[in-house]
């Protein structure tokens, strides 16, 4: 049984995007391999400096993943910072790595280019990221295309302690979905909070049905054939519609006649459909916050069985064990 694991940062509501490319996956994962679910609020410290958002925040992704089906029974469910093992193993792995591995990150150089003020933390991101990889001995990294190259910085570092202290780390392997690559937002661009073009999972019924409306659409009048593979609209419809339904759609938009707005309607009746049942769950959970904190504490106690292990045999390798 492949161990498997995936990480998603509580900067901000969960949007349709952080679902099916990171959620859904990690939900069905969960009944055939060994999954490590954890939500990374150390890596959110780059970029939120609120104290109160962040652990409101925290809090929400975990009521996200229980009403969406995750079973902390049959995983490994945690936040980060529980889990102090993880910081320790930073340290170590950062005398490791060098300067040049983490110049060439092309996720920091794409948010400086944005304008993002950097910190060390920022610079440094890829290092927390491999130790929460290697601290669990992870097999299977579930990433999207654009964060392939973290897998590649991870296997980098472990290799040079690997040669350095002797074979200590399991080398981890992308996975990456084609399919869900890129989930557009409401703009036509990738769906992402940093460009504020979300669809949140849990949308309120007024807000839902407005962002539909202003997904980003061109100009084809409504007698004319469409084309859907480059329709955000379409893209997003896929996701939510049976095969048979998604068929039926392409066949309209080829034949013409069909416009962008009685689409929109229709895929927000489908959203607004899908994710009703986890509402329902969402709001009793919601309920009762203590019991959440529970669940999490008694997932940070499973996993961190794994993690001392993992960084007793380090700390024996390298030497702070005497």
């Amino acid at each position: 049984m492949s161990r498997i694991l995936s990480g998603i940062q509580p900067s901000g509501n969960l949007h349709i995007g952080n679902y099916f490319a990171m959620m859904q996956p990690m939900i069905e994962y969960q009944k055939n391999h060994e999954l490590f679910c954890f939500i990374v609020n150390y890596h959110a410290l780059t970029s939120t400096e609120n104290s109160r958002e962040l652990r409101e925040n925290t809090l929400a992704a975990a009521l996200d993943f229980l009403a969406l089906g995750l079973d902390p029974q049959k995983c490994f469910f945690w936040v980060q910072s529980d889990i102090p093992e993880v910081t320790e193993l930073t340290w170590i792995l950062s005398c490791q790595t060098s300067l040049g591995l983490l110049e060439r990150s092309h996720s920091y150089k794409d948010k400086i280019a944005r304008g993002v003020t950097p910190n060390a933390g920022l610079f440094a991101y890829p290092v927390l990221m491999a130790a929460d990889i290697l601290l669990y001995q992870s097999e299977i990294i579930p990433v999207g295309r654009d964060q392939k190259q973290h897998i590649e910085i991870t296997r980098d570092i472990a290799q040079r302690f690997n040669s350095v202290y002797g074979e200590t780390f399991v080398l981890p392997e992308a996975r990456i979905s084609d399919e869900l690559a890129v989930i557009p937002g409401i703009d036509g661009q990738k769906m992402s909070k940093s460009y504020g073009n979300t669809i949140d999972i849990f949308e309120d019924e007024a807000s839902l049905k407005k962002k539909v409306m202003r997904i980003v659409t061109d100009s084809t009048p409504v007698a004319e054939p469409k084309n859907p593979d480059s329709c955000s609209v379409f893209q997003l419809y896929a996701l939510f519609a049976e095969k048979e339904k998604t068929a039926n759609l392409r066949e309209r938009y080829l034949s013409g006649g069909v416009g962008y707005g009685e689409v929109k309607k229709e895929l927000f009746a489908l959203i607004w459909e899908y994710f009703a049942p986890y509402r329902e769950k969402r709001k009793m959970l919601a309920s009762d916050p203590g019991e959440i904190r529970n669940i999490l504490k008694q997932g940070a106690d499973k996993t961190r069985s794994v993690a001392v292990k993992t960084l007793d045999e380090v700390r024996r390798k390298v030497g702070l064990m005497y």
